[in-house]
């Protein structure tokens, strides 16, 4: 099980999403927690490792947790991502291995991983995303 976290922004029902370097699929912005990181340390700093902007923790509130097939990786590794929205300080730019930032939404259902799919079709389903 590969333990990650997730950062959900959504602006005119689109979510923000990743590419990194190398890659053709495009993520959910966040990452791996490092040993003895709680969740509001791993997701405040993979964030601003990614997207150069500083999350405000007091808005911090959890979205949910959802489990599926990791991408690129041998089937039955699954990827468990916990998400949570925030509001942040700072100018979204691309950072670190981060090549490109797009706002996506279910129609880009494609171009996403496993787990992902499974994230924007909640967001769908609750009409955050279109």
């Amino acid at each position: 099980m590969i333990d990650k976290l997730a950062f959900i922004l959504i602006v005119d029902q689109k979510i923000l999403s990743t590419r990194s370097r190398g890659r053709t699929k495009y993520y959910i912005p966040g990452g791996k927690r490092e040993v003895g990181e709680s969740d509001w340390q791993a997701l405040s700093r993979e964030i601003k490792e990614e997207l150069s902007v500083e999350l405000i923790e007091e808005t911090c509130q959890y979205y949910g947790t959802f489990e599926g097939q990791a991408d690129s990786h041998a089937e039955g590794v699954i990827v468990k991502m916990t998400c949570y929205t925030a509001a942040y300080v700072g100018e979204l730019k691309a950072a670190a291995e981060i090549e490109e930032v797009i706002w996506l939404d279910s129609n880009n259902m494609d171009a996403i991983s496993p787990v992902d799919k499974i994230i924007f079709a909640d967001l769908q389903m609750k009409k955050f995303i279109n």
